[in-house]
């Protein structure tokens, strides 16, 4: 080992005798996996269509999109849209911003599958809800630590950072922009998302008192779902891969666990090696309960960044699709901004951690005066998901 060597590779370990082997992800092992799915989760659904037909699945997709009774009578109402901004005090963190939207909006996930779906939604169900052997239930704590301590910069994150690096992946992109779910309700879609990674850092969250299991195996078949749609709509190019395949599950896998991370040191917040890791062997076993295969989750932060950037240079590209859903994102992001505020600051703070040839990828405004104020305290937490 030369001391050449040793120097390049601090940055992933804070002592030499900590440095971790890496194992080596190949272009040709992610042409086979843009071809792979999630089979369990696969036969569930084929199983609804060949005893019910699109009923049947469509019942399924009802109920793993099903919120309580106020929620979906207010769906067709506009203003149920709209970031209701005005109506929290100035004193709120971010983090508490988006748990009083979800509780407005009704998001839960408690409910199990009842007895007018097949048997085979419900076997599914039973089937995953168990960790795997190589949980480590002590990574896992300090993981959901992890998230409590940066839960608000973790929440910007995942607005300004971790979504549009999915959406600069132009064919994983593409069942996003196909579905419309993003363009058409962006706010509430964006809540979704945030009511999920809310729930899996719970410190409870796979204990016999969470819903960590539920949630992980509702968007898991939910992803079959929209899997099975997109493949019966005549729409789909299968020169993109099968739809939310193996490679662009693992890339939104470390959208949600080592690009935060990547983005907590942008912002000049530096967490050590072991609670980074923590919060990525968080992910790792969340990626697993979502049906990614284990060969596709890192085992630390050495091996996250050589997934994901040869995952970035595989798919990133500019097409229609990441321009239009960016474009829904950032203008979420500016209705939910103060009167007062500058409307480009949240184009300004995805340029800044995304860098500017993935920002052009996306169509993403050219930076102005505002990006100076992004260096002022708290700036943060000016804007919501």
């Amino acid at each position: 080992m030369t001391e050449k060597w040793v120097k390049q590779q601090k940055p992933f370990s804070s002592a030499m005798h900590n440095v971790k082997p890496t194992r080596v992800f190949s272009p040709s092992q992610l042409r086979t996996m843009r071809q792979t799915s999630d089979i369990p989760a696969d036969e569930a659904v084929a199983t609804v269509y060949q005893e019910k037909g699109m009923a049947g699945v469509g019942q399924l997709m009802a109920f793993l999109g099903k919120r309580k009774k106020r929620s979906i009578d207010s769906q067709n109402d506009p203003s149920q849209n709209k970031p209701p901004f005005n109506t929290f005090k100035a004193h709120q963190t971010h983090s508490q911003w988006i748990q009083s939207a979800v509780a407005d909006a009704q998001l839960a996930f408690e409910e199990e599958p009842d007895a007018d779906l097949p048997a085979a939604i419900g076997h599914f169900f039973a089937a995953h809800r168990q960790l795997p052997a190589w949980a480590d239930l002590t990574a896992m704590k300090a993981g959901c630590a992890f998230f409590r301590k940066y839960v608000d910069e973790l929440m910007m994150l995942l607005g300004c950072y971790s979504l549009p690096y999915c959406y600069a992946a132009a064919d994983g992109a593409q069942v996003l922009y196909l579905s419309q779910r993003i363009q058409k309700d962006t706010y509430n879609r964006l809540l979704e998302t945030a009511h999920f990674v809310l729930e899996v850092t719970q410190p409870d969250a796979f204990g016999p008192n969470g819903n960590g299991f539920l949630a992980c195996n509702k968007i898991r078949l939910m992803h079959a779902t929209i899997r099975f749609y997109t493949l019966h709509s005549g729409h789909w190019n299968d020169a993109w891969g099968l739809p939310i395949n193996q490679e662009d599950m693992a890339g939104t896998n470390l959208a949600m666990s080592y690009v935060p991370i990547r983005g907590l040191r942008k912002i000049n917040l530096v967490p050590d090696d072991r609670e980074s890791e923590a919060y990525l062997h968080l992910w790792k076993v969340v990626g697993y309960l979502l049906g990614i295969r284990e060969e596709l989750l890192p085992e630390n932060l050495r091996e996250a960044y050589h997934l994901g950037h040869l995952i970035e240079r595989r798919n990133n590209r500019a097409s229609e699709a990441g321009v239009a859903l960016t474009k829904s994102l950032l203008d979420s992001m500016v209705a939910s901004l103060p009167e007062s505020a500058p409307k480009n600051l949240p184009a300004n703070q995805m340029r800044f951690l995304l860098g500017d040839e993935t920002a052009n990828l996306l169509g993403i405004p050219a930076a102005d005066w505002t990006r100076n104020l992004l260096k002022a305290a708290h700036i943060r937490n000016l804007f919501r998901i």
